[in-house]
């Protein structure tokens, strides 16, 4: 047995059935070991090596499991780079294996040799190391997965060419050997009794009290359910545990943030005692003011406790084992007037977002492309959204419910990993429909030549819908109105203009299918198409740019600028936007109209 087949063999005894990577021959061991292996665990082929981690993030997101992505030296390593920290930032467990150069042309300036231990310090900080002899195993993989797994991070193994072509041997009842076994025991830890208390004590003394979960909660549903039911509180919900609660529940308000509801935003202005569960949100902006509210979190991991607000009790736990221990010391309050005020913002929400998806636009509205997915989605579907303006829309028109799945960039932000997402989560769970909403700016950059591995693979999976929409504008969106709101500046058009490319008809050339949707009266049958396809499927939506991505937070006088932005820069679409902007802004904003009332604004709803 050889290094490279004994890697292989620990990795399946870890549960390891897939590998996202490709080829190169810094690997040129391992991928001798696969063939040798009857390609066990599963080499899943992506089209760039970046891309191979974003399919092991969506994995990771959407298994519960470790991601594994592995490439060859030099570029390959660096390649990776992007979706590792992805992953980091997003506290995702992932293992690279990245090769090197051999023993022998090391601090040769080599071809391909990059100082992978130095490159990879920061991204795979917790654990990551070279084999240089193959005594060393089985103790570095074991290390990796359960680092990887216990402190849901990344975690990285370089192993020079040569090394995976030796034999094994294994660490010998020796001096300076260190031998290895495999598995990690479940643990739910839980804070002490006196500090449950403690925290209790704070809630009970609240008489508004706002609830903000993050993925920290997904594993603790029935407990976050019921512990909204006896504080009498609404739930607000960080953009990467969208997932953790349904957005049927009355007393959801959605997300919060930048990309966020209206009713999350009032229930942070409003509350006068706020309890974090399992959410490391970063905005304090979008939290109570740091005088107004009481504050308790709950996070298992001691590392991230006690950031963003002035917490008054820090609880560090595993959020259901915790709440298990909180729920019996708190004291039921009345459904009174806080709770009735939650839901009745929540449900105006919901009637504000059906009007905006409405509003007429040129010549599809984004907003009522994915508001009219919303009631046609399958109770089981993944969903993955692109950064961008398809984030925005993702974050205020889709309601989670059932059994339902989603995520996205959360934290890195970056662009491109929508549609190597749900790939990934193809792979996961490969009898549940996929679905990624995506601007083409990302589809240009990553999507496209992604969708040559949905064609490769689609036939293995036993739901073979897997369905990518394109919000194609043709510009840089959210970064145009970012200019646009935040600088005043007009829209830069050689940063921000981009091709039209017919993106359906590139997917119906590589053997998947799809439709270009030009009306508003063809969105709703272009969903139904493609939810009953028999393979993935594009739709090429043309959208309108002029449809502003308004954070719930915005004042007034952002809205004016950005007005006076675009009388700059786009004289010919100036008065159509204005006059959008009457129906856009309605109800959306702070000190903007509300209920009918006059807009507080020295230039009225127009500016």
């Amino acid at each position: 047995m050889k290094v490279s087949d004994y890697i292989l063999q620990r990795l399946r005894e870890w549960d390891v059935d897939h590998v996202f990577s490709y080829a190169g021959d810094g690997i040129n061991g391992l991928l001798a070991a696969w063939g040798r292996a009857d390609n066990k665990p599963k080499f899943v082929q992506a089209r760039h090596e970046e891309m191979a981690a974003f399919e092991a993030v969506g994995y990771a997101k959407f298994s519960g499991k470790v991601g594994v992505c592995a490439a060859t030296s030099g570029p390959g390593a660096v390649h990776l780079l992007n979706g590792l920290y992805d992953a980091k930032l997003d506290h995702v467990p992932m293992v690279a294996i990245v090769g090197q150069t051999n023993r022998t042309a090391m601090g040769g300036s080599y071809q391909q040799e990059v100082d992978l231990l130095s490159l990879y310090k920061d991204v795979a900080s917790d654990f990551c190391e070279m084999v240089t002899v193959p005594e060393q195993l089985p103790n570095v993989i074991d290390r990796a997965m359960r680092t990887a797994y216990a402190r849901r991070s990344v975690t990285a193994i370089i192993i020079p060419a040569d090394v995976q072509e030796l034999d094994y041997t294994p660490p010998a009842h020796a001096f300076k050997m260190v031998p290895s076994s495999l598995g990690m025991a479940q643990y739910a830890p839980v804070p002490a009794a006196a500090e449950i208390t403690k925290a209790a004590e704070v809630l009970n003394a609240g008489e508004k009290v706002a609830i903000l979960i993050g993925q920290g909660a997904r594993g603790a549903r029935a407990e976050v359910e019921e512990l909204a039911d006896v504080l009498g509180a609404g739930v607000a919900k960080a953009l990467l545990g969208k997932d953790a609660l349904p957005d049927d529940l009355p007393y959801v308000t959605g997300a919060i943030g930048l990309l966020g509801t209206r009713p999350s935003y009032e229930l942070m202005q409003d509350c006068d005692t706020l309890l974090v569960v399992g959410s490391s949100f970063p905005y304090t902006q979008f939290m109570p003011e740091l005088d107004q509210a009481r504050a308790v979190q709950i996070d298992i991991d001691p590392h991230m406790i006690g950031m963003r607000y002035p917490f008054e009790v820090n609880l560090v736990g595993d959020a259901k084992e915790t709440l298990k221990a909180l729920l019996p010391q708190l004291k039921r309050k009345k459904h009174g007037a806080w709770r009735k005020k939650i839901e009745k913002d929540t449900a105006r929400w919901w009637e504000v977002m059906e009007r905006r998806a409405a509003v007429e636009a040129d010549p599809v509205n984004p907003e009522y492309v994915v508001h009219a997915l919303d009631a046609l989605l399958p109770n089981d579907v993944i969903l993955a959204a692109d950064s961008g303006s398809a984030a925005n829309w993702y974050a205020r028109h889709l309601r989670m419910r059932g059994t339902m799945r989603g995520s996205l960039s959360g934290t890195l932000a970056t662009m491109g990993p929508g549609v190597p997402y749900v790939i990934g989560a193809k792979f996961a769970h490969p009898g549940r429909p996929a679905l990624a909403i995506v601007g083409d700016g990302a589809m240009q950059m990553n999507g496209m030549a992604e969708l040559i591995t949905a064609a490769k693979y689609w036939q293995e999976w036993e739901d073979p819908r897997l369905i990518v929409a394109v919000l194609n504008n043709q510009d840089l969106n959210q970064v145009t109105w970012e200019m646009r709101a935040m600088s005043g500046a007009p829209q830069f058009l050689p940063s921000q203009a981009i091709p039209d490319v017919p993106y359906a008809d590139f997917a119906r050339s590589i053997g998947l299918d799809g439709v270009r949707v030009e009306k508003p009266g063809e969105v709703e049958s272009a969903w139904h198409r493609a939810l009953g396809a028999d393979r993935p499927f594009v739709i090429d939506f043309r959208t309108d740019p002029a449809v502003p991505p308004i954070p719930p937070h915005a004042s007034l006088d952002q809205i004016e600028a950005a007005a006076a932005a675009i009388a700059k820069g786009d004289s010919d679409r100036a008065g159509m936007i204005r006059q959008g902007f009457k129906a856009k802004v309605q109800e959306m904003l702070p000190g903007g109209h509300r209920h009918g009332d006059a807009p507080e604004s020295r230039g009225g709803a127009d500016s």
